[in-house]
């Protein structure tokens, strides 16, 4: 993996905070009492974090400041794309089961590429609080941080939307489909 760059072009850096200022203006109910004005504070000498999200906004994430109550002092950006992020699609679910795929191999794994932009992938609980700001992956679905045991034994977890409900499903960790992707969290 490649090291994270340490800032952006400061053309592309104040693009990129106008574009999240407005994203933030339009869905207040992602982040109820909270100020642009704090958002941009916080992001304010953090060339690293800036870099992140332009990864993500790069690759169709549209990330937006969440309220997750559990994390509190912390601003949690994530992937708030109607759909799973178009960038971020037919990857299987990390770099062993990419490895072990003997055929028709996708262009990646999400885990690495989670990695790489410097986010990481949303759990259970986090993906389920995302949903409570909107109807996100009704068409897609995204996977997830799948625990250890389930991983060890081929599995892997991934989220959807479907009835106005949130289903948890799992696949092979090879598997991997057009409208499959993956949500980021990035945490400042």
């Amino acid at each position: 993996m490649s090291e994270i760059p340490k800032s952006l072009p400061d053309s592309v850096r104040a693009q990129l905070l106008q574009t999240l200022r407005q994203r933030f203006d339009a869905h207040p109910v992602r982040h109820p009492e909270l100020s642009w004005r704090d958002v941009e504070a916080r992001l304010h000498g953090r060339p690293q974090a800036l870099w992140c999200l332009h990864a993500m906004e790069r690759t169709g994430g549209e990330p937006d400041v969440i309220c997750l109550p559990w994390h509190s002092g912390e601003l949690m950006f994530c992937d708030c794309a109607a759909e799973s992020p178009s960038g971020r699609r037919s990857l299987c679910f990390d770099r062993p089961a990419l490895d072990a795929r003997k055929h028709n191999k996708p262009s990646g794994a999400a885990l690495e590429m989670a990695e790489a932009m410097g986010i990481s992938l949303l759990t259970e609980s986090e993906y389920r609080q995302l949903q409570q700001t909107g109807q996100y992956d009704r068409k897609t679905s995204s996977w997830i941080h799948t625990p250890e045991a389930i991983r060890n034994l081929g599995g892997a977890l991934f989220c959807d939307r479907r009835y106005d409900t949130v289903f948890v499903y799992h696949n092979g960790a090879e598997s991997y489909y057009a409208a499959r992707g993956f949500r980021g969290l990035l945490r400042v």
